[in-house]
């Protein structure tokens, strides 16, 4: 399909994000090095014994989770839109000797370079803002599965991203909706000029985002003729969401209160 130029927009972003991201406190690459499995307990749980088994991580970024499955046993394909990701997640898997194989390819275009069905597709945290059509990306996620494969997603819930994520949060109450809840095809661009999520490194460049709905997910996932085999929510994130929140011992953040919303959610399908 034809590139649409806000991905192309996104593919710059992405590649301007890569080396700042590879460099943060927040991606910790040295310990990964060292031999840290960047999954979290939520990831290695919802996708079971992966020793053996193919797997392709949709949006991969600069492979540290596509790395880490490897290590625990798979046979792990990454994709991502950005070059300098793709480049930074091979030189990765020479220095720390594993057989990880990496793919720069827009994920719509993934089933014209890549000939292959896997036992597990997975993708996770922060990876559906970037897509515009998810009836096409469900498509692709069924097209890359073995009948009775496993698919995988954990990312940020929708209803938080309704909130302002500049607001600090001492409970529920004090956030303040800012965005919409519902799809919005023509989605938004953001300016660029401001830190990303992994530190305050400025990142110039613009980037389109778009959101989607839990409604919509589902129903794409069902009409590309996947079952959902579970679905649940989590009130607690990968990443400080907002101003205020507080990291446990896990590794995790969470809300400084005891009444919480859905941070994030995972679900499983087969096929």
């Amino acid at each position: 399909m034809p590139t649409d130029h806000r991905i192309e927009i996104n593919r710059r972003h992405w590649n301007e994000c890569t080396p700042v991201h590879a460099a943060s406190d927040f991606y910790d690459v040295e310990s990964f090095r060292n031999g840290r499995v960047t999954l979290s307990e939520l990831e290695r749980k919802g996708v079971g014994d992966v020793d053996g088994k193919s797997l392709l991580h949709l949006q991969c970024h600069f492979g540290l989770d596509t790395l880490s499955w490897a290590r625990l046993g798979a046979r792990a394909t990454g994709v991502d839109l950005a070059d300098d990701a793709i480049t930074t997640a091979r030189r990765l898997n020479d220095e720390v000797g594993l057989d990880a194989r990496f793919i720069r390819a827009n994920v719509y275009d993934l089933p014209e370079v890549l000939d292959e069905r896997f036992d597990v597709v997975y993708t996770a945290m922060g990876v559906l803002v970037w897509l515009p059509d998810l009836t096409r990306w469900a498509e692709v996620v069924a097209h890359h599965m073995k009948p009775g494969g496993l698919f995988y997603l954990l990312d940020v819930h929708p209803v938080s991203q309704v909130f302002d994520e500049t607001r600090p949060a001492g409970a529920p109450a004090d956030l303040r909706v800012a965005h919409d809840y519902f799809p919005d095809a023509a989605g938004t661009m953001y300016p660029g000029n401001a830190p990303s999520y992994a530190g305050e490194d400025i990142i110039e460049s613009p980037a389109w985002e778009w959101q989607h709905s839990l409604a919509e997910i589902l129903g794409a996932l069902l009409d590309a003729g996947l079952r959902l085999t579970s679905f649940d929510e989590h009130p607690v994130t990968m990443y400080r969401q907002f101003p205020g929140m507080v990291r446990g011992d896990d590794g995790l953040w969470r809300l400084p209160s005891g009444d919480d919303i859905p941070l994030i959610f995972t679900l499983t399908a087969t096929k």
